[in-house]
C-alpha cells in the first residue's frame, strides 16, 4: 500500500515502513508524531482511489526520528569574463526526517 501526500506544499510518494527527507519542520522534537492529512491518492494492492482534491478520511501518520538534518553543500559561483569578477557562494539545505508508521484510510 502507498499514496501520494502533500507536505509543506510538495508532493511525496509515501510507503509503511520508510524513511523521508521534507523541508525543515518548526518546532517538533525527537519522537514527536505528526498527521498529514491531505492525502492525494492511495493504492491499496492494485485498487487505487484518487481523490478530488484530497481524500476524505484518509491520513499518513509519521514520527519524527531526526528534526534537523543538513544537506550537502552547494556551491553557486558567478563569473564575468574579461572583468575579474568572481563571486562564491555556498547554501546547504535543512530538511526534517521522517519515519512513516501508517497510512490509514
Amino acid at each position: 500500500m502507498y499514496g501520494i501526500v502533500e507536505i509543506q506544499g510538495q508532493q511525496f510518494k509515501v510507503e509503511s515502513g520508510r524513511t523521508l527527507f521534507v523541508h525543515h519542520i518548526k518546532d517538533v522534537n525527537e519522537g514527536d508524531t505528526l498527521e498529514f492529512e491531505k492525502v492525494m491518492l492511495l493504492d491499496r494492492d492494485g485498487q487505487v482511489s484518487v481523490g478530488a482534491p484530497v481524500i476524505e478520511g484518509a491520513k499518513v501518520i509519521c514520527e519524527v526520528r531526526r528534526p534537523l538534518v543538513k544537506g550537502k553543500k552547494v556551491l553557486i559561483f558567478h563569473k564575468k569574463r574579461r572583468k575579474g569578477f568572481r563571486k562564491l557562494n555556498g547554501h546547504r539545505q535543512q530538511f526534517t526526517e521522517l519515519a512513516i508508521k501508517e497510512i490509514v484510510g
